[in-house]
């Protein structure tokens, strides 16, 4: 069933478990995914991101993944994930998402409340909810590597202002993590999560989830956050699996693609039985 991330994540908090958003950029990404949360009974979030979108338009991943989900069995959220451009989060309202994360996180304080307060009032009149930035969650690699990420991390007082001035349902939070790969383990902020928790009241996100260790989740879950975006470690189980099918002797797309699955599919269990989302639907 199609429905937007307030229930949801609210009933992840209170229940202390943590629910899954993943990229599916393609139709065997969105199959693992929402195919392997009806077989466990989990609650997920799925979409896209506007950094995402030269490998799928928006308007053709809304073709796919709305449909799927309100076919679904489970609660499944279509969620428009760091739009960077009003335009692009007013189109993914348009094509039927049903929460939208405007990233104005780059920009100064006031800029960011004002422009996501803006589009909390319009989102939530039409029953779509909103997820903010605060702070700045980096990158591993590329452009928006951080010299110093600390200097980005979410301050608890500041984070008790925005969410009260913006009335947002869901807070992503810097606190360590980064998108991308991790060149070093990472080492998170446990103390900053549990205070914004405490202070905010609202469930927190963490990016840039691919790479964490096992303990590193179970903590942060624990402390409050309860979206954790996956993305790179479903992308390389794709390939992993192609691999193993071509190894198999597998010479078309047509039997490259239950290989594909199989290894997404894993991941995705994996996930949801690490985060306790498992049964929670």
């Amino acid at each position: 069933m199609l429905v937007n991330m307030k229930e949801m994540l609210n009933k992840a908090k209170n229940g202390h478990y943590g629910v899954s958003f993943f990229n599916a950029v393609n139709m065997e990404m969105a199959r693992s995914i929402i195919e392997t949360a009806e077989e466990l009974k989990a609650p997920v979030i799925v979409g896209t991101a506007e950094v995402l979108l030269p490998a799928m338009n928006l308007d053709d991943v809304a073709k796919y993944l709305i449909p799927m989900a309100k076919e679904a069995s489970v609660p499944i959220a279509v969620h428009y994930d760091h739009g960077l451009t009003f335009e692009k989060c007013m189109e993914a309202l348009r094509l039927g998402f049903t929460s939208i994360m405007y990233d104005c996180s780059t920009l100064g304080y006031e800029d960011n409340l004002e422009k996501v307060a803006e589009m909390v009032r319009i989102c939530h009149g039409m029953n779509v909810t909103v997820e903010g930035e605060l702070g700045h969650v980096g990158d591993n690699a590329g452009s928006g590597k951080l010299e110093n990420p600390s200097d980005y991390y979410t301050d608890p007082d500041m984070a008790v202002d925005f969410v009260n001035r913006t009335e947002i349902d869901a807070l992503a939070v810097a606190v360590g993590n980064a998108h991308g790969d991790y060149a070093f383990p990472p080492k998170l902020d446990f103390d900053r999560i549990d205070i914004i928790s405490q202070r905010t009241g609202i469930p927190l996100v963490l990016h840039g989830g691919s790479g964490l260790s096992d303990t590193d989740f179970e903590t942060a879950v624990k402390l409050g956050i309860s979206k954790i975006n996956i993305f790179t470690d479903i992308d390389k189980a794709g390939k992993r699996g192609i691999e193993k099918g071509l190894q198999a002797g597998a010479k078309t797309m047509m039997e490259l693609m239950p290989y594909e699955i199989e290894e997404m599919k894993a991941v995705v269990k994996e996930k949801m039985r690490l985060f306790g989302s498992i049964g929670k639907a």
